[in-house]
């Protein structure tokens, strides 16, 4: 089995974020340090470390469904000491960790989860899965404004896929926007909204793919439903 899959499978993080832990020199297979991507290893047989500390396999996979508030970001661990999503969740035993990122202003959907190869697959960028978001942004955009973010923008010097924008309500100083993408890059919406001249306000995502938040409230938590855990795999 290659390392980084392993690494992702043993529920330490996800197979990309595996990948720099194998680039950066923090994983040993027997006491040697690997850095080669490729490098394959025996699962009975061969002992990996990572950052000194023996990993193994998960023996059962967890999905968790968490509805993300406002201060928490999503990392394990954080340097400026900020609370992170999994001190949210309580009585789970197997080692979480997010799949993909939401800004810690931002809130609402995020998965969570043990099987690093549902993450992998949601989280790479060619799966192209959908992601719903609510914004509330600053003025109304015009017609103009929302084509262009329809088609895609230039953001940092590198276009972003075409969007779906819609207008929920619109108020004198600021409206409501229905918006989808099929990306992931870092702040993608609120910089997308940033380049038709409508900052964000307030962002919260609401569904990935058909997978929807619903009713769950604000910092609670449940385990996904065996139908939706198979919906994710089928992406």
């Amino acid at each position: 089995m290659r390392l980084q899959k392993y690494i992702a499978l043993c529920g330490v993080t996800s197979r990309r974020k595996a990948e720099d832990l194998i680039v950066n020199g923090e994983v040993k297979v027997n006491n040697l340090i690997a850095k080669e991507l490729g490098t394959s290893i025996d699962v009975d047989k061969d002992k990996v470390k990572v950052k000194d500390k023996l990993i193994s396999l998960e023996k059962s996979k967890v999905y968790i469904m968490l509805n993300k508030p406002v201060g928490f970001v999503t990392t394990l661990k954080d340097e400026k000491n900020r609370n992170v999503v999994t001190d949210l969740i309580e009585g789970v035993r197997e080692r979480i960790y997010p799949v993909g990122r939401l800004d810690t202003d931002t809130t609402g959907l995020l998965l969570l989860t043990n099987d690093g190869d549902l993450a992998y697959k949601l989280t790479h960028p060619s799966n192209e899965i959908p992601k719903r978001y609510i914004a509330i942004v600053e003025g109304v955009p015009n017609k103009i404004e929302l084509d262009r973010f329809r088609k895609g923008l230039r953001i940092e010097g590198k276009q972003t896929s075409k969007a779906t924008i819609k207008i929920a309500k619109r108020y004198e100083m600021e409206s409501i926007l229905d918006i989808v993408i099929h990306e992931g890059r870092n702040r993608q919406v609120k910089k997308m909204c940033e380049a038709i001249n409508h900052p964000v306000k307030k962002l919260k995502r609401i569904a990935i793919g058909d997978l929807e938040l619903g009713g769950l409230n604000i910092g609670n938590w449940r385990f996904l439903e065996e139908d939706e855990i198979e919906y994710l795999k089928q992406l």
